[in-house]
């Protein structure tokens, strides 16, 4: 039987013509395999499989998924973020909230003179609206976030993200709409980076980018790759926390809005997930 295997070009001109053809041909597809989208069975022959490539610095890894999860694709990532995907696969996954930081990235903001460097935590949970959980990033910064270029002690983190095309968040219930040219970047099951548009032209550039990718819980993971979409939420510093539970960081984040501290945008998923 013949198998249903996509070759993007983008992957083909990453492997080159002799190892695709030899893929779609069957002598190097698996017989079977564990999607790195659902992280379910696959069988190339029963139903239609994308090839995914994670490539990073130095090297590159071939991985499989239904191709009603995601299409075929090159995921670029950090060598350290590619060992860390590949390791992931047979760890064990955490449950609840799950938090990582990592220095500003493309963040417009710095940290004032005489504080420590800003760091942005990152929180993945689940959120319910109107009975719908929707997958959750919160974003909380170690300290105030000072504009570029200034000398002042007064905390910008949020209007800079305003500016951004976030927006002030009055009731958790109502969804953030989607922002355009931000996404958030998952690969085999871990949060690697927020993408935002580069000021200058061309792609994307990471707005938030993990030292250590953050691995998310089954449920989150199940959740996205039904919406495709996440919300990111994003309060100053002290305004949130690492809570536990993830009722209590509902919790937080409606006291947040009701205190005017709070700002979000929906954000579409990139990579896989």
């Amino acid at each position: 039987m013949p198998r249903m295997l996509d070759v993007s070009e983008d992957v083909r001109a990453e492997i080159g013509d002799d190892e695709a053809d030899r893929l779609l041909a069957g002598e190097n597809a698996p017989g079977s395999y564990d999607c790195t989208s659902c992280r379910t069975p696959g069988d190339p022959e029963q139903e239609r499989t994308s090839t995914v490539l994670f490539v990073g610095d130095e090297t590159a890894v071939l991985a499989f998924a239904h191709a009603t999860c995601i299409p075929s694709q090159v995921v670029r990532v950090s060598e350290e973020q590619l060992q860390g995907a590949v390791r992931s696969i047979t760890g064990e996954e955490p449950q609840g909230p799950a938090t990582a930081q990592a220095p500003l990235g493309g963040v417009p903001a710095q940290a004032p003179p005489g504080t420590q460097q800003a760091v942005l935590g990152v929180t993945s949970g689940l959120v319910a609206i109107d009975g719908t959980l929707h997958p959750a990033l919160v974003v909380e910064p170690t300290a105030p976030i000072a504009r570029p270029g200034s000398y002042g002690t007064e905390d910008e983190f949020l209007p800079l993200l305003i500016e951004q095309g976030f927006h002030p968040v009055t009731d958790v219930n109502v969804p953030p709409s989607l922002l355009g040219g931000w996404s958030v970047l998952l690969a085999v099951g871990q949060l690697h980076a927020i993408l935002q548009p580069n000021p200058v032209g061309g792609g994307q550039v990471a707005w938030w980018k993990a030292h250590q990718p953050l691995q998310v819980t089954d449920d989150w993971r199940t959740t996205v790759n039904k919406s495709k979409t996440v919300l990111v939420f994003a309060a100053p510093v002290g305004s949130i926390g690492q809570q536990p539970r993830e009722d209590l960081l509902r919790d937080a984040l409606e006291k947040a809005a009701a205190n005017g501290r709070l700002v979000a945008a929906a954000m579409p998923l990139a990579g896989t997930s």
